[in-house]
């Protein structure tokens, strides 16, 4: 690798860890608000720093998402159940990592030059964003069932249900979004980077 190009993957990992950095900590720059529905969009910044500069890069700027969950879980909790969740890192950080491992493998190991590149970063995003959703959610109830049914007011029977009406309205949502806006974002800095 070429010390141009090398000065080039610095400062687009730099940015992309920045944009995550703001989005994670400037009130609705990483949620968009519709009705009762918060849609996390931070995962598709982590997804389009995998496509553009690779799987590495992308666990990378995901990391730095998580660990940013993990340590306001202790100084400065976005809801009262992030205390009690957020401050397990397997599921405040290594699900966000993953985030990036999935979409940036899926793209450039599985994909790549075997379909059109815009249906591969859409389906590479799909793939991320629900690998965010399904563990978290999945980690809040292996591990966190009675603390977070008693957060929802509901019985520990009716837990499973209302996390897969989540996965369901939220996580679905997230994924179309990423569907769409990933490959849109990565092609643009794709032409750019050449």
């Amino acid at each position: 690798m070429n010390k141009k190009n090398k000065t080039l993957r610095i400062v687009l990992l730099s940015m992309f860890t920045s944009i995550v950095i703001l989005q994670t900590t400037v009130p609705f720059l990483g949620l968009i608000p519709i009705g009762p529905l918060s849609i996390t969009i931070i995962q598709i910044t982590i997804m389009i720093a995998a496509i553009v500069l690779g799987p590495k890069e992308g666990a990378i700027v995901g990391g730095v998402w998580g660990v940013i969950t993990f340590v306001r879980a202790f100084t400065f909790p976005t809801s009262p159940i992030a205390p009690i969740v957020f401050t397990n890192p397997l599921i405040s950080i290594v699900p966000r990592i993953l985030i990036g491992v999935v979409a940036g493998f899926i793209f450039h190991k599985l994909l790549k030059n075997k379909i059109k590149d815009a249906a591969a970063m859409s389906i590479a995003g799909i793939a991320g964003s629900l690998t965010n959703t399904l563990l978290v959610l999945g980690l809040i109830y292996i591990f966190y069932r009675d603390p977070y049914a008693n957060y929802l007011k509901m019985d520990i029977s009716e837990l499973l249900p209302a996390l897969l009406g989540i996965v369901g309205t939220n996580g679905v949502t997230e994924a179309i979004l990423s569907a769409i806006f990933v490959p849109i974002i990565s092609k643009t800095l794709m032409k750019i980077r050449k």
